[in-house]
């Protein structure tokens, strides 16, 4: 009832298939020999390819038990036609093997130069890209920067505005200190004044308060219902009224110290 999973899989920790020794009798050739020369992961377990080489290869053999005898000039000059007609057939076959190979390379090339295209259109196009928003960024700056001259010379222009004749005006307090947005109230740093600066001017400085004697000189000064402090007992509350009855407060104050206690 119980089952054991091990760390590794078989496929991974399976080993080449074993091959046991054997021995060839003298004048026979086993066809399973032809395989020799294959092994596991180069060419078993046999594929298309492995296939049409054996087919090829036994082909080849009944070819080889079909040649004449060489005992006469007749025979071999046949045996030497058949040859021929072999060795051209596997020179065709070889050469459509070659360009079987060719045009695997030629796949092959063209799927490398097509993705090298594709990688260097998408490098092409960030490039772009990046180049557009700087650009657009170089753009949005100097539009910032005309809005902000523009701002200025209007400025300037509607000062100029005020006074066009050149006259010279006097200064109105009274306007200034009941327009709360006018330089008195509140100053442009841009005309030279700046509100941080000088700020221990608004620390308010008292004798009375920054020096023991301007306190002890405060205190003597103060009358003495500050300094001595007089208590009155509080005046007990009546729980009865004229007539002798409890109030309902009182009973109420009575019946939650009970239930407290």
């Amino acid at each position: 009832t119980l089952g054991t999973q091990t760390d590794y899989r078989d496929g991974e920790a399976q080993t080449d298939p074993y091959s046991p020794e054997y021995v060839v009798p003298s004048g026979s050739v086993p066809e399973l020999l032809t395989l020799a020369t294959l092994t596991w992961g180069r060419g078993l377990p046999a594929g298309l390819v492995e296939v049409e080489m054996i087919e090829r290869a036994r082909e080849k053999r009944a070819w080889e038990a079909t040649l004449p005898a060489m005992d006469n000039a007749s025979h071999i000059a046949e045996r030497r036609k058949m040859m021929e007609d072999m060795e051209r057939k596997e020179w065709a076959f070889r050469e459509q093997e070659i360009e079987k190979l060719q045009e695997v390379r030629l796949e092959v090339l063209k799927k490398l130069l097509r993705r090298r295209e594709e990688n260097q259109n998408e490098l092409d196009a960030k490039r772009l890209d990046d180049h557009w928003q700087n650009h657009q960024k170089a753009k949005e700056e100097k539009i910032k920067k005309i809005q902000h001259d523009c701002a200025l010379m209007l400025r300037k222009l509607i000062a100029k505005r005020k006074n066009v004749m050149g006259k010279l005006e006097r200064r109105d307090i009274i306007k200034e200190y009941t327009d709360f947005a006018s330089q008195t109230y509140a100053p442009l740093s841009r005309i030279g004044y700046f509100p941080d600066n000088h700020s221990e001017r608004y620390v308010v400085k008292n004798f009375y308060l920054n020096t023991f004697a301007g306190l002890c000189e405060l205190e003597a000064s103060l009358p003495d219902s500050v300094t001595q402090v007089e208590i009155k007992a509080p005046k007990p509350k009546y729980t009865t009224t004229k007539t002798g009855f409890i109030k309902r407060s009182a009973r109420l104050e009575v019946e939650l110290a009970q239930v407290h206690q």
